[in-house]
C-alpha cells in the first residue's frame, strides 16, 4: 500500500467513526482550556473532566485564578497527578496573564509555551481547539498509532509531529489529531492491544 493510499484509508475511516469529533477536555473558554490541558499531563481527560467543574465555579479567567493562592489550588486538582507542581505552575500563569495580558490567553505558541508550566503540547491544543490555527499535537496515543501504521520513525512526540504534518493535509489537522485520539483510546489501547480490533492497523499491514 502506497503512503497516499495510507493516508487517504486512515482519513476516510476516520471521519466514518467520528465524523464531527468534540475536543475531550471540557471547557467554557480559551482561559479554562489552557487550564485544562495543563492539568490533563499525565492523567486521564476523565479525571481532569471530574476536578475542574468545582475549580471553575470559583476561578473562571486569569483575574479570579490569580487571587487564589496556591494551597487553595492545591486543593481543588488534589486527585490530578503532579498536583503540586501544577497549582505552582497555575498560580504563576494566572499572574503573568492578567500582568502582562490583561487576564487574556496569548494567541502565538512563543509566548504560550513561555508560560510557567506551558509546553509545546499544551501550547498546540491551546493554538487548534481554542484559536482554530492548524496544530498537530501529538500524544502518546498518536505517537504509537503513527508508529503501528508505519508513517513515521520518529523517537518522540516532535519527530513524530512533524511527520504528521508533513503527511496529512493542512486543513484536517485540527479534526484529525482529535480523531486519531478517540480511535486509539477506543481500537488500540497500549494496554490490552489487539491487532483483531486495531481494523485501521491491520489493513494498513495487510495491503
Amino acid at each position: 500500500m502506497k503512503q497516499k493510499e495510507k493516508i487517504e484509508y486512515i482519513i476516510k475511516e476516520l471521519n466514518k467513526l467520528y465524523p464531527n469529533p468534540i475536543a475531550p477536555l471540557e471547557h467554557q473558554d480559551i482561559f479554562t482550556l489552557l487550564i485544562s490541558v495543563l492539568l490533563s499531563a499525565q492523567t486521564t481527560d476523565k479525571k481532569v473532566n471530574e476536578v475542574t467543574p468545582a475549580f471553575y465555579k470559583v476561578a473562571p479567567n486569569a483575574f479570579k485564578m490569580a487571587e487564589l493562592p496556591e494551597w487553595e489550588i492545591k486543593e481543588y486538582i488534589k486527585e490530578i497527578g503532579l498536583s503540586n507542581t501544577k497549582s505552582k505552575n497555575i498560580h504563576k500563569l494566572a499572574n503573568i496573564l492578567v500582568e502582562k495580558y490583561n487576564g487574556e490567553v496569548p494567541e502565538s505558541f512563543d509566548e504560550l509555551e513561555a508560560l510557567p508550566g506551558v509546553g509545546h503540547k499544551t501550547a498546540s491544543v491551546v493554538m487548534s481547539q481554542g484559536f482554530g490555527h492548524p496544530a498537530f499535537p501529538v500524544d502518546t496515543h498518536i505517537h504509537r498509532l503513527m508508529k503501528l501504521w508505519k508513517l513515521t520513525n520518529g523517537k518522540n512526540v516532535e519527530e513524530t509531529e512533524k511527520d504528521a504534518k508533513r503527511l496529512f493535509p493542512k486543513e484536517l489537522w485540527n479534526k484529525l489529531h482529535i480523531q486519531i485520539i478517540f480511535y486509539g483510546r477506543e481500537y488500540s489501547p497500549a494496554r490490552g492491544w489487539s491487532l483483531e480490533k486495531d481494523f485501521i492497523t491491520r489493513h494498513l499491514l495487510e495491503n
